[in-house]
């Protein structure tokens, strides 16, 4: 451990989400074993103590929600989102290429093919520009729609069946038919790939997470400008989950 990482004790009395505190441990393995062992002389000290049933209330709630996502993990409907692989991003010396993009084509490929084998929707959204669209001002001219630049790299092209959403901005919600069209397919869950991790994964699993889907990014399916932009944007995503509430409506709606 360093000096500077928190105490042990103090880090395993202290009340925060699971997936958060998993974050945290993740980036500061010295302190992993540390706590390990202060929540272990911890619960010995709680099963010498009597314990109470919570209250009516709180318990009914804690049922509640672990039926609905025991529930939603008996019928998990995904969808492979593949975000921004196209040939203006792929392509060597294109003006926006993002080459570590290209590393992860064949994991993608994988990924896409056994989507298909087990009947889960391929979503593929796709930046797309006119000439006159005012953000090419900022950006440079890029993804001109109805151009190869803005087309799906060859060997993850669509297929029959899969599902193409153009998309004006970071998120692939903003401005698009994104949430009809999985609404439409009964998804709760999005397998978030492509690129770039630090901007269109990132905005685009924020937009998810609001709307209530449950969000899964593969580090071997993701890819950013740098390695450090990756880890970074994962490890926000890590400390986030779905609003609740807006989960719940989703999931309720799903069922009916």
């Amino acid at each position: 451990m360093r000096d500077d990482d928190p105490d042990p004790l103090g880090f395993a009395l202290g009340a925060r989400p699971d997936r958060l505190e998993a974050a945290i441990l993740a980036l500061t393995p010295g302190l992993a074993p540390a706590v390990g062992a202060a929540k272990e002389g911890l619960a010995a000290m709680a099963l010498a103590l009597s314990t109470d049933e919570p209250r009516t209330e709180l318990r009914a709630r804690l049922l509640a929600t672990a039926a609905a996502e025991a529930d939603a993990a008996r019928h998990v409907r995904r969808a492979l989102i593949v975000v921004d692989m196209i040939h203006d991003h792929l392509a060597p010396g294109a003006s926006h290429e993002v080459p570590r993009a290209r590393a992860i084509v064949p994991a993608l490929a994988r990924r896409i093919g056994g989507a298909r084998l087990r009947g889960e929707p391929v979503v593929y959204v796709v930046d797309s520009h006119d000439p006159d669209d005012e953000d090419l001002d900022a950006w440079g001219t890029h993804a001109l729609r109805g151009t190869e630049g803005a087309s799906v790299w060859t060997p993850l092209a669509p297929v029959e069946g899969d599902v193409v959403v153009e998309k004006p901005s970071y998120s692939a919600f903003h401005g698009t038919a994104l949430d009809g069209a999985l609404a439409a397919l009964g998804v709760h869950t999005l397998v978030l790939t492509g690129c770039l991790t630090e901007i269109g994964l990132m905005a685009t699993a924020t937009d998810a997470m609001q709307r209530g889907y449950a969000v899964e990014v593969p580090p071997d399916a993701q890819a950013g400008a740098a390695e450090q932009l990756e880890q970074a944007a994962l490890a926000a995503l890590s400390f986030m989950a779905p609003y609740g509430p807006a989960r719940k409506r989703r999931l309720a709606g799903r069922r009916s």
